[in-house]
């Protein structure tokens, strides 16, 4: 009987074991609470889609409820409020894209420090930036856009989609590099300035690939370059600025999962493992890419932080360079 017992136990442990080893999310699991996820976008942007499709992975991952909280406005200050009004448990995170961290704060004035007050966890998706003009315009290639704009000095300028974005500052390097002298004309988002764009209005512009990916299939505006390393997996005929003879002309979009400075590393770790576990699944890309975004959560939480860096280095040099404030 005892050992009927026995064995009957060490089954019993075996198959619990099992159970928690086939369970999904079991070992990346850190709280029993629903987890939520802070946008500091409207609902129905690229951020807030991202997040979204993150959620529905993520909850998969770590068996729990995902909630979607969009804190749009003051850039970004209502959404990292709403994340720091929370204890740095786990159970609040921020769904952000890089530019709440290294171009709004150059700008404008931030109650937080996000090099100090904010840590990245993962990159989930990436995106690229890319020169686009009417293709009424008479260039065909970049060296040939260059031409066309130094021959027409005082009627070119070159749209963003706000002042103090990356969309803003390639345009200040571009017209540095590239000897011009367009005018910036900044527009309260992508639509509005690509609209007007097409209408040659404005001459060019740099845009991320969300908004103006449909517009270049469409044939309703022209690809001249790729503002990356590499080129992009969703435009692999349109070459890099690099290539073309502009190294210096690089820039970034990417979203990712950021939390509290204060969170403790253990957990940052369980959350970084889940989100890396969420972001493999083939959903999530195809999501994605639709979206116009590439999956890309390959570095590690020690390389995120130097990218994120970097980049706030870079911005910050061209701020103070070119003297941009939010009304220039």
């Amino acid at each position: 009987m005892a050992i009927y017992s026995r064995t009957t136990h060490s089954l019993l442990a075996a198959f619990c074991t099992s159970l928690f080893a086939l369970a999904p999310g079991m070992s990346h699991a850190w709280t029993n609470k629903p987890l939520k996820l802070i946008v500091p976008a409207p609902p129905g942007g690229t951020q807030d889609a991202v997040a979204r499709a993150l959620a529905d992975e993520l909850a998969q991952e770590i068996q729990q409820t995902v909630i979607v909280e969009n804190k749009p406005g003051g850039g970004g200050v209502i959404a990292v409020q709403a994340l720091n009004a929370t204890p740095p448990d786990g159970n609040a995170l921020l769904v952000t894209a890089n530019n709440l961290l290294t171009e709004a704060p150059l700008v404008i004035k931030v109650n937080f420090d996000p090099l100090k007050d904010l840590t990245p966890i993962a990159m989930v998706a990436r995106t690229s930036v890319v020169l686009v003009s009417s293709p009424s315009i008479p260039a065909k290639d970049l060296k040939s856009l260059v031409s066309y704009l130094k021959t027409q000095p005082e009627s070119t300028s070159y749209a963003s989609y706000s002042t103090g974005t990356v969309s803003h500052y390639a345009g200040v390097i571009f017209n540095q590099k590239a000897g011009l002298d367009m005018q910036h004309v900044p527009f309260p988002g992508s639509p509005p300035a690509l609209a007007q764009v097409m209408g040659k209005q404005i001459t060019v512009m740099f845009d991320a690939l969300p908004t103006s990916g449909p517009m270049i299939a469409a044939g309703k505006v022209r690809a001249y370059g790729v503002a990356s390393k590499t080129r992009s997996a969703l435009l692999p005929n349109v070459p890099t600025f690099a290539e073309q003879g502009f190294p210096d002309i690089e820039f970034n979009n990417w979203v990712g999962v950021v939390a509290s400075s204060k969170m403790p590393v253990e957990i940052q770790k369980k959350i970084r493992g889940a989100v890396l576990k969420a972001s493999a699944a083939p959903r999530l890309k195809e999501r994605l890419a639709l979206q116009g975004f590439e999956v890309r959560s390959d570095l590690t939480q020690e390389q995120l932080a130097q990218v994120l860096k970097m980049e706030y280095d870079q911005n910050s040099s061209i701020v103070k360079t070119f003297g941009i404030t939010q009304n220039h």
